[in-house]
């Protein structure tokens, strides 16, 4: 009975994470036919040579201008526009998506001590957890960034490489919340808690290391990995494959947090959730 307990815990998950993924994706087109129609109305302005640009609808659509120079101008005003968040909401904004957010958050920590257990039993995920251990799946989330950036001043495409530094400042923002987070609530990660132990007195008793990372909520994984995905899933729209690949992508990293038992399911949650509305209401919001 309590496999099945744990076994429905982690469909119920699975099914979950799956939403959020679709949800997120979904938003992509939609952002998309919204910015087709402001481009429709100023198509008369465009001449036939920018019509003849197959990126060009991507290039006009830039959210901020970013080189080496404006980067640190631009990551202390998303800091800024991060921290001053309660703001908007004491103004009446953003209480929707908000407690969308928190709601489900909440929910999955009540859900963290049956569904972490399943992952801590099942021996299911042994070649999956090698093929996305934590130092790998860093790697992967630093190294997309890294190859454009190269690829794009090498190659002379400007485009490419604004959007490695943008997916550079996004990473950057993410890891600063993240950080912030894991030393303000100190959750044990699962690996912490003994086998007799239990998963349910999770918060503030960890030991904070002075970089923060050795706490569990939220996932800096899952932060970076979908504030890297949501960047080149906006900037490059135009073609269709690149939104699933990206938020594909990161949604497995983000899954392999919780079967490695690195972080419970409501850390990959936030994480996840954390990094997609940093990138898409702070790195890539017009000024």
């Amino acid at each position: 009975m309590m496999e099945s307990r744990a076994q429905f815990g982690f469909r119920r998950y699975w099914v979950l994470c799956c939403v959020v993924g679709m949800g997120n994706m979904l938003g992509c087109p939609s952002l998309g036919a919204q910015e087709a129609v402001q481009s429709a109305d100023g198509g008369a302005r465009r001449t036939m040579a920018e019509d003849a640009t197959p990126q060009n609808s991507a290039r006009t659509g830039d959210e901020r201008d970013v080189s080496w120079s404006t980067l640190p101008r631009n990551f202390l005003q998303d800091q800024k526009d991060i921290w001053l968040f309660p703001v908007r909401l004491a103004k009446g904004r953003d209480w929707l998506p908000t407690l969308a957010v928190t709601g489900v958050t909440a929910a999955l920590i009540v859900a963290d001590p049956h569904d972490t257990r399943y992952f801590r039993r099942t021996a299911r995920f042994e070649g999956f957890n090698d093929a996305f251990s934590g130092s790998i799946t860093a790697g992967e989330i630093a190294a997309v960034p890294a190859a454009f950036l190269i690829v794009g001043h090498f190659w002379h495409d400007a485009y490419a490489e604004k959007t490695a530094l943008l997916a550079g400042e996004a990473y950057a923002d993410s890891a600063i919340v993240d950080i912030v987070m894991k030393m303000a609530t100190r959750r044990l990660r699962p690996s912490d808690i003994a086998p007799t132990g239990t998963f349910s007195d999770t918060f503030f008793r960890s030991h904070v290391s002075a970089s923060g990372i050795s706490t569990s909520f939220p996932s800096g994984h899952a932060a970076a990995a979908f504030a890297v995905a949501t960047v080149f899933a906006h900037r490059y729209r135009q073609h269709r494959w690149v939104p699933w690949v990206a938020y594909g992508v990161a949604s497995v990293i983000s899954f392999s947090r919780a079967t490695t038992q690195s972080h419970f399911p409501s850390d990959v949650f936030l994480g996840a959730a954390l990094g997609f509305t940093i990138s898409e209401f702070a790195v890539l919001r017009r000024r």
